[in-house]
């Protein structure tokens, strides 16, 4: 009797904790889906897969590395004119410093002519008032 239900406890416990007999059954239907049922898909599948990537290799790969050159070349043509742009920009920012420069110098002559003038009226306005003065000065020393 004892060995009866030792025999239904180990067989209790190769149920409940050996899986093997259940995966290999969950495996054999799995291959047999998949085998069977779905393999001439996955395989049409894969053909097109493979008949896209040699169509990309042949024909679209050369078209983009036609596209990233010309886009380099383009690339090199925007430097070049802004280079070009920029060169043209200071050369006209310069002229025109020059422009400037020239017009403030004479600004500055003018108002040194207008200095001038007033310094000469000023000075001989001084002249007039101390020959005055040294008239006025010999008529009272006179006496």
């Amino acid at each position: 009797m004892m060995e009866k239900i030792i025999k239904d406890v180990g067989d209790i416990q190769s149920r409940l904790i050996d899986h093997r007999p259940v995966l290999q059954g969950e495996i054999r239907y799995f291959l047999r889906e998949f085998e069977e049922k779905r393999a001439f898909r996955e395989c049409r599948l894969l053909e097109n897969l493979n008949k896209m990537i040699s169509d990309t290799n042949d024909h679209d790969l050369p078209q983009c590395t036609a596209i990233e050159a010309a886009n380099h070349m383009a690339q090199r043509i925007q430097q070049r004119e802004l280079e070009a742009e920029q060169s043209t920009h200071v050369q006209v920012c310069v002229e025109k410093r020059r422009q400037d420069w020239e017009e403030f110098l004479k600004e500055q002559g003018a108002l040194k002519e207008d200095v001038d003038e007033e310094h000469t009226k000023a000075v001989s306005r001084l002249t007039a008032q101390y020959d005055e003065m040294k008239k006025d000065l010999s008529k009272y020393s006179g006496f």
